[in-house]
């Protein structure tokens, strides 16, 4: 929360925040909690998310303060069992498991308390009994071994060097630029950066807390005086990291052994340490007194504004590679760029989509003119073979084929292994997850959206890896669809040369920021529509990140304002602690689309989408829009191009139906997002421009609700398509479109294995029956879904 260290300053020592009354606190608790007028009044919810930070403001800087909120907010949990409000629970929870981490001691009968509510929690539907799960064996855990949570946390998120917990993190902020031009942009990567410079604080600063904060949490009061440990530790200077790495060493060793002998062999390493350190500044016998707070400094973050010119995957691998932990895997430029492989800027076009094409070359060296040059046609530069490109294409002719540069497209086994147990971990609890809440018949696990974790029933629980990514996307629907492309093309270029898959685990996050002054379509639309489904199912999202989105605009508006004002870092202690609680995903179709250009030497295009795809024929635009406002719709007044829509129909009751139509449109919605709870289906749903038409062989639904959809232009006109709503991933003069869910490019390199040993079966066995065929983009949120 603050990237303040307590023994910056003697001062800051002996003097603490003023113990905060316990009634208050409980009327700062009960002015966070979500109601259910938010929705109905947005202004009181936007005030929620800052109400929530500044309670743990009030709390951070006093161990007396922190303590009193842990025992206000069980109180408050077991009132909410009691009444069965369930809708406070889960807020109520993660501010609870927020407040442990950070308190400086808890005795054992309160760690007990908190046990037990989250042991009933495994009683109540999902998702509270899966957030119950995983608080429930955290809690058991820090119970066992005071301050190992903060340890943990600390040690990964700040990259500190240890041989005991090797894991580290790292926060990724990827910024849309169209959104976060000027003022934004500066406030945004003001705060990061005073967040990260807020200090400064170096390793010894961090390693001090990790050791302060132990000692502590083991001792408690009665047995530590926190100020001359702390004074003592500050003394140390460089030699403060044997200590580290002994407390460390301790608190992992006896969590590896399961807490046996209740914990006296680590409170007497402890204390053993605590005198070691205490007496050689004090000569003093060892005295009780009172305890020193230790804030959770934020995590490391890094800020990007998403240009065409970045690739966030050779950033990760960067970061990989420069982390502690990994001079092992070092690597030269060289090998980077045959590990990482091709980035989607560097890919020619004919490299998305790949389709076999006319060459007049022999691929045979001597067959070659002999005035080419050699050198120059073994270059591997990017530029020259994609200039190459274009000219083999424009001078292709209809009876010859053209060469192209060669992928090695086959996988080793080894890598067609990892792919495959990857996709199981990934989705065998997606597919448990998929019926929880039995929203409609046997269909329900499939239009049902899926979400959260369920460990309880993954029958290949997920494998450990080190590195944790966190992306967190901050924009519109724009850099979802960006982020959604980037995911597609990260998981294919891992089917072709396996690299980060094996070593990073990637969490996405997402917050909803928007200009809405910014006309994104003649037709009015939700430039947030995701945002506005998460805050819509999970009201703590409601609360603390949407309300971030309106937040940013004004604190850019008080900076322009007042410049010289301090900079506190709001924006990054909210993402901080959205990326440390909100552990429950919410899963979205990537939706795969083929186009179809009306020039017959300009090849298909193979895209992607997460949230919409928008269809118009220009030229009817305005004639459209005049007889809409008229209201005056009857088949004879219907203008547009003519159209065939070959679907499939989707149902509740799983009896799927394959429909075509032709109709007159002058253009069409096509969603991934319900609007509202009750359309809340994991489908596509198209909306015409028009009004429902009735012709003589047909009637034209208002809403077309689909996974698969084909649409063809039966005339000479063309039209565009625009995707995400981001009018640089529009395409024009499109004959026709192809629309599927996203097949997980894992899935097809186990298919493809399996082809080679039993030709003609298309039925999944072994395995393969396990696995996701489609490729869902997964949103981190507190709750997932609450139905």
């Amino acid at each position: 929360m603050t990237n303040k260290a307590l023994w910056d300053s003697s001062k800051s020592m002996r003097s603490m925040e003023p113990t905060v009354p316990e009634p208050e606190l409980y009327r700062s608790v009960q002015a966070v909690l979500p109601r259910e007028t938010d929705n109905q009044q947005p202004s009181d919810c936007f005030n929620k998310g800052m109400l929530r930070w500044t309670l743990h403001k009030k709390v951070q800087n006093n161990p007396s303060n922190s303590l009193s909120l842990v025992w206000v907010l069980i109180k408050e949990l077991e009132k909410a069992e009691r009444w069965d409000s369930r809708k406070c629970i889960i807020p109520l929870l993660h501010t609870l498991m927020y407040a442990i981490i950070q308190t400086a001691y808890i005795p054992d009968e309160l760690y007990k308390r908190v046990y037990d509510f989250c042991k009933r929690l495994l009683t109540y539907p999902h998702p509270y009994c899966t957030v119950g799960l995983s608080y429930t064996r955290q809690i058991k855990t820090e119970r066992a071994n005071p301050g190992l949570m903060y340890q943990r946390m600390l040690t990964a998120e700040q990259r500190l060097k240890n041989e005991r917990y090797p894991f580290q993190e790292r926060v990724f902020v990827l910024a849309d630029p169209e959104v976060f031009s000027g003022s934004l942009g500066e406030v945004l990567a003001g705060d990061i950066e005073a967040s990260a410079s807020g200090g400064p604080l170096c390793p010894l600063d961090h390693m001090r807390s990790v050791v302060q904060h132990s000692i502590q949490a083991v001792l408690g009061a009665e047995q530590c005086h926190g100020q001359k440990l702390a004074q003592a530790l500050k003394d140390m200077g460089q030699n403060i990291e044997p200590y580290f790495q002994e407390v460390l060493a301790t608190l992992e060793q006896s969590a590896e052994e399961g807490g046996r002998g209740e914990g006296r062999a680590l409170r007497s390493r402890l204390q053993q340490l605590y005198s070691e350190i205490v007496a050689d500044t004090d000569s003093e016998p060892l005295s009780s007194g009172p305890l020193c707070d230790c804030p959770l400094p934020n995590p490391e973050m890094s800020f990007h504004l998403w240009t065409e010119d970045l690739d966030i995957w050779r950033e990760l691998a960067r970061w990989f590679r420069s982390s502690s932990m990994s001079e092992q895997f070092c690597l030269s430029q060289e090998q980077e760029d045959f590990e990482l492989g091709e980035s989607p800027g560097d890919l020619m076009p004919s490299d998305v989509a790949r389709f076999s094409v006319m060459s007049n070359d022999s691929g045979i060296e001597r067959d070659l003119p002999p005035s080419a040059d050699l050198s120059l046609l073994s270059s591997l530069d990017t530029s020259s073979m994609s200039a190459s490109w274009e000219q083999c294409k424009s001078e292709q002719d209809a009876s010859k084929l053209s060469r192209r540069g060669g992928i090695k497209m086959k996988p080793s086994v080894k890598d067609s292994m990892v792919l495959m147990q990857n996709t199981l971990e990934d989705n065998a609890s997606l597919a448990v997850a998929g019926g929880n809440g039995g929203r409609g018949g046997r269909r329900g696990a499939t239009l049902q959206r899926r979400a959260g974790s369920n460990a309880m029933q993954n029958p290949f629980p997920k494998q450990q890896k080190h590195f944790t990514a966190r992306i967190v996307a901050i924009g519109d629907d724009r850099v979802l669809g960006r982020l959604a492309k980037a995911y597609f093309f990260f998981k294919k270029r891992e089917a072709r040369r396996l690299f980060l898959t094996m070593k990073v685990n990637l969490q996405f996050y997402y917050i909803p920021v928007c200009r809405a002054t910014t006309p994104f379509s003649p037709i009015k639309v939700n430039p947030c529509a995701l945002g506005s489904y998460l805050s819509m199912v999970d009201p703590w999202y409601n609360s603390n990140i949407r309300s971030l989105g309106c937040m940013i605009p004004k604190l850019a508006d008080m900076q322009q304002a007042n410049p010289g004002r301090s900079k506190d870092p709001f924006v990054s202690d909210v993402i901080s602690y959205y990326v440390r609680t909100g552990q429950q995903p919410v899963y979205f179709t990537i939706y795969f689309v083929k186009i179809t250009f009306t020039s017959g030497t300009k090849e298909p295009a193979e895209e992607v989408f997460l949230t919409h795809l928008e269809m118009a024929f220009p030229e009817f635009r305005q004639i459209a829009a005049s007889i809409k406002d008229k209201q005056k719709r009857s088949s004879g007044e219907a203008c547009g191009a003519v159209v065939s829509m070959n679907y499939r129909k989707v149902t509740l009751s799983g009896r799927d139906i394959d429909k075509g139509i032709s109709v007159r449109t002058s253009g069409a919605q096509i969603s991934a997002i319900p609007s509202n709870e009750t359309e809340d289906l994991n489908c596509l749903t198209l909306t015409l421009n028009e009004y429902p038409t009735k012709t003589k062989n047909n009637f034209v639904e208002s809403k077309i609700r689909t996974n698969n959809i084909k649409i063809r232009s039966l005339e000479s006109r063309s039209f565009t398509v625009t995707l995400d709503k981001d009018c640089r991933r529009t395409y024009r003069d499109v004959q026709s479109i192809e629309i599927s869910p996203c097949l997980d490019p894992g899935y097809c390199v186990q298919k493809t294995m399996r082809s080679k040993f039993k030709l003609g079966e298309d039925k999944d066995a072994g395995l393969s029956k396990y696995m996701n065929k489609g490729l869902p983009l997964p949103i981190n949120t507190f709750a997932g879904i609450i139905t």
